[in-house]
């Protein structure tokens, strides 16, 4: 049964700009084990990896119809890949939901699929 359905997008140069004045910013949107994934990449991909967690997360508190608050903050949301490299979004470390996240030279989007 589909419980709830989120979509977000973001541009690339905006999440670029915060990531470079502070590293606050990434800090907040990413768990330890995303930090741990973001550390390996190139610059241009870690901008990337950071703007499609966002975008994802975004989604995911948009479909949970909560948004991001006391009720669902981003260090509780988490994105983790099979061994294939499908993502799959959890939330309080359970799977609950399908996610698919995409990117252009000036964009990252992603949609999440609750589901139970």
């Amino acid at each position: 049964m589909i419980n709830g359905i989120g979509l977000d997008i973001v541009e690339l140069h905006r999440i670029r700009t915060l990531d470079e004045r502070s590293s606050k910013f990434r800090r907040r949107i990413l768990t330890q084990r995303e930090m741990g994934e973001y550390e390996q990449l190139s610059p241009a991909r870690k901008v990337e990896f950071l703007a499609g967690r966002f975008a994802a997360k975004e989604a995911f508190a948009k479909a949970n119809g909560t948004g991001i608050g006391s009720a669902c903050s981003f260090q509780e949301i988490e994105i983790r890949k099979d061994e294939k490299g499908k993502p799959s979004i959890y939330f309080q470390q359970q799977e609950i939901g399908l996610v698919s996240i995409t990117h252009t030279k000036e964009y990252a989007a992603a949609q999440v699929l609750l589901q139970s």
